[in-house]
C-alpha cells in the first residue's frame, strides 16, 4: 500500500508518537473523502500490528499479522461502518448496538498479546445514541487499545467526541502534487485539470469523476443552473430530474460551481457574463452565498426521510429568485 506523498507529515508524526511510546488512545482522522485518509487508516493498523515493523515504522507485509491483515481475519483489529438492513440494503447510519458490541470487545484481551485496533468508519454516522455509547468507552479506555475514528464530515461529531480524541487534518495537497498523483493513475493533463477544478483540488474526487460519468453530469447540472437564471428553464421540471438520480452529486456540484461562481465574479467585478456557469446575468455575492449554504443544507435533508423532489423544487426556486 503506498500513502500519498502529501500525507507523509502525519505518519511520520503519529510514528514519533509511537517511539515515544505516547499514542493516543483514540485518534480522529478529520477531512473530505478523497484526500487518503481510508488508506492512511489501512497502513496504521497494519503497522501497529505488524510482527517486524521496518524503520520507518511501515508494516512489513510478510509476517503473520501483516498477512492475517491483509486476509481480514486479523482477530485484534475490529472494523465498524455500516450494517445491513433486514431487506439486504445498507443502514445509512452507525447504531448504538455496534458501539455496544465494540466496547464488548475490546474489553477482552488482545489474542495475540499486543494491541487491539478498532477502525471506525464513519464515525460521522453515528447516531446520538452510539455517540453517547461510543463516549463511555473513550472515557474508560481499555489499556493497549487504539480506537480510530474516520470522518469526511468531523462538524457532526458531538464535541464530546472530538475532544477526546487526537485530530489528524487531512487537506488538499499542493495543485503540483496532485496532478503528479493523477498522472500517476494514467489521468491526461487536461482531464486531470478539469476533474482537480471541479474537486476543488481534491485529487481522489478527481480521479473518481475522471474515470466516470461525473464531470458529463457537472456540466448538465451547470447547464441546469446557467437555464434558470436565464428563465428559460422551469424549477419544477429540473427538480423532477435532480430527484430522481444522482442526487447528492448534482447538489454537491451545484453547491460547488455557486462557490466558485461567486470567486470569478469577486475577481472581475465588472464582468457581466462568466464564471464556471458563463451566467447571462451576474448575482449578488450575498445571495450566491446564502443559496450555496443551502444547497449543502439540502444534501442533509436528503440523507432523512424526506421527498427529495420537494427538497429540490425549494432550493431551485431559491435558486431562481437570487439569479433575477
Amino acid at each position: 500500500m503506498t500513502l500519498a506523498p502529501w500525507n507523509l507529515d502525519a505518519w511520520n508524526s503519529l510514528g514519533e508518537r509511537r517511539r515515544r511510546g505516547a499514542l493516543p488512545h483514540a485518534i480522529l482522522l478529520a477531512g473530505p473523502a478523497g484526500l487518503g485518509k481510508r488508506e492512511f487508516a489501512d497502513e496504521f493498523a497494519c503497522a501497529l500490528l505488524c510482527e517486524s515493523p521496518g524503520a520507518d515504522g511501515r508494516a512489513c507485509g510478510n509476517c503473520r499479522a501483516c498477512r492475517l491483515v491483509a486476509a481480514g481475519t486479523h482477530p485484534d483489529l475490529v472494523r465498524v461502518s455500516f450494517e445491513l438492513r433486514d431487506d439486504g440494503k445498507p443502514r445509512t447510519e452507525l447504531t448504538v448496538d455496534q458501539m455496544r458490541a465494540l466496547s464488548e470487545r475490546l474489553a477482552l484481551t488482545a489474542q495475540f498479546g499486543g494491541a487491539q485496533i478498532a477502525l471506525i468508519d464513519p464515525a460521522d454516522a453515528m447516531n446520538h445514541a452510539a455517540s453517547n455509547a461510543l463516549l463511555k468507552t473513550l472515557e474508560e479506555p481499555t489499556p493497549g487499545t487504539i480506537i480510530v475514528l474516520l470522518a469526511d464530515h468531523p462538524a457532526r461529531l458531538p464535541a464530546t467526541i472530538r475532544s477526546r480524541c487526537q485530530r489528524i487534518e487531512f487537506r488538499v495537497p499542493e495543485a503540483k502534487l496532485a496532478l503528479q498523483r493523477l498522472a500517476a493513475q494514467g489521468v491526461d493533463g487536461k482531464q486531470a485539470a478539469d476533474a482537480l477544478a471541479a474537486s476543488d483540488g481534491n485529487p481522489g474526487l478527481a480521479l473518481d469523476w475522471s474515470r466516470g460519468d461525473a464531470m458529463q453530469l457537472r456540466g448538465e447540472v451547470a447547464r441546469d443552473l446557467r437555464e434558470l437564471n436565464a428563465g428559460v428553464a422551469a424549477a419544477y421540471d429540473v427538480a423532477q430530474r435532480w430527484s430522481r438520480d444522482e442526487s447528492d452529486l448534482r447538489l454537491r456540484f451545484a453547491a460547488a460551481l455557486a462557490q466558485q461562481q461567486g470567486r470569478a465574479q469577486a475577481q472581475a467585478a465588472s464582468m457581466q457574463a462568466g464564471g464556471p456557469l458563463a451566467l447571462t446575468r451576474t448575482v449578488d455575492l450575498v445571495k450566491l452565498t446564502l443559496w450555496f449554504d443551502r444547497a449543502n443544507r439540502t444534501r442533509d435533508l436528503l440523507r432523512g426521510p424526506i421527498r427529495p423532489e420537494l427538497a429540490m423544487l425549494e432550493l431551485l426556486t431559491a435558486w431562481t429568485a437570487a439569479a433575477g
